[in-house]
């Protein structure tokens, strides 16, 4: 019989750091599917900021996770029993299945993999995945690029931001990250080919931001929330567009960060909209090929960090939030 371990949410979190006590590591037999329905070998599940905000009681963009339900995650595996037409044992598929090691679900929760594809399985949940695809339509729609304007990321060598300043670079701007520590930073000037990456860890942002920046800000791609946005805002162009991706500063604050500039957004006519990667699910093609095309092509670089093991979930998960990861944070499970 087949064991199955998922990390369940044990309680709500309700200020500061996710902790032992917020999960629970359930074990029970894996079921079997019943018609329509496949059973999956998870092998990589990823981890993302966005989970803290499964984990508060609060209206979102959609449903947060229940006491006692498996935590929420997408991860690529193996096919290992199909009684859907669609599926069959030893396909690779993607999904959305959670904080587990062998999920059963409808069929249509999963996406197939080109196994003829010479990429890497867990690629397929960084620069190939919903990282990739966030970056890449939250750069083209909202941030719409223009050759020789100026674009700053925050969480620059971050999943998603390091793909935003790639495919910036591939648009013509001048591309400057925010990352925190020398290392972070020289990744992404050196091995990503940004412009100029601050440190805002070195406690200095306004002054080294705005010497990176000698033209002003046009996009600005905020990943962080808080103060970075906040100084950001005293930077920017007139008609700058500022993608809202992530605020992970805020997602554990004990009190919201109050901006004090938005005055800018009104005087120099700012753009600033929020972004959510399902907004644009029926074109998830085009940036699948678009992501694949710039990789194949040496174009897109990314590098990731890995625990091992299911049980390493939780503690990999607050390592990220505190900015433990360089790159896309993964847990290897098989």
């Amino acid at each position: 019989m087949t064991t199955n371990k998922a990390w369940t949410l044990a309680a709500y979190l309700s200020g500061g750091l996710p902790g032992g006590e917020n999960f629970k590591l359930v074990e029970s037999p894996a079921r079997a599917p019943a018609a329509g329905e496949v059973l999956v070998r998870n092998i990589w599940l990823s981890l993302d900021p966005y989970m803290i905000g499964r984990m508060i009681q609060q209206k979102s963009y959609t449903k947060g996770v229940e006491l006692g339900e498996v935590m929420t995650g997408e991860a690529v595996g193996e096919v290992v029993e199909s009684k859907h037409p669609d599926f069959a044992p030893g396909e690779k598929v993607v999904g959305i299945t959670g904080w587990q090691l062998y999920p059963t679900a409808k069929g249509e929760l999963f996406t197939k993999i080109d196994a003829s594809a010479d990429v890497p399985l867990s690629y397929y949940l960084g620069c190939l995945g919903m990282p990739g695809r966030t970056a890449y339509f939250g750069l083209n729609e909202v941030g719409k690029p223009k050759a020789g304007e100026t674009l700053v990321v925050s969480a620059a060598s971050g999943a998603v931001g390091s793909v935003v300043g790639q495919l910036a670079k591939i648009a013509g701007c001048r591309v400057v990250g925010i990352a925190g520590g020398k290392q972070k930073c020289d990744y992404v000037t050196g091995e990503l080919g940004f412009d100029a990456c601050v440190d805002y860890k070195a406690g200095n942002l306004h002054r080294d931001l705005k010497e990176a920046c000698p033209k002003g800000i046009d996009i600005y791609f905020d990943n962080v929330g808080g103060e970075t946005l906040d100084t950001v805002l005293r930077l920017v162009n007139v008609f700058a567009r500022i993608v809202i991706c992530g605020r992970i500063s805020g997602y554990y604050a004990a009190e919201p960060y109050g901006i004090k500039n938005m005055g800018s957004v009104l005087v120099n006519r700012v753009r600033m909209q929020g972004i959510i990667v399902f907004d644009w699910a029926d074109r998830y093609a085009e940036a699948n090929s678009a992501l694949a095309g710039h990789l194949a092509q040496g174009r897109l670089k990314t590098r990731e960090s890995v625990a091992e093991g299911i049980e390493s979930a939780p503690a990999a998960f607050l390592s990220m939030l505190k900015g433990g990861n360089f790159g896309k944070q993964l847990v290897k499970l098989a």
